[in-house]
């Protein structure tokens, strides 16, 4: 099973906001001009951040999960 974690290159960030805009929870807000994660266990992996991003500075990268047996 896959895992996906958000993941953001602030230097790709130009600060202009879509990504908080669109998240439905609210994980996001832009400080200092850049884009910030507030509340990471929010997130819910939809991936409305990654596809509003118009610098694609934010995405959510998929890490398998280990099993344990």
């Amino acid at each position: 099973m896959a895992i996906k974690k958000l993941m953001i290159n602030p230097a790709w960030c130009k600060g202009c906001g879509i990504c908080a805009e669109f998240c439905p929870k609210n994980v996001l807000e832009i400080q200092r001009e850049k884009i910030r994660i507030v509340d990471i266990e929010s997130c819910i992996g939809c991936g409305l951040c990654e596809l509003r991003c118009p610098d694609y500075a934010i995405w959510l990268e998929e890490k398998e999960e280990k099993e344990e047996k």
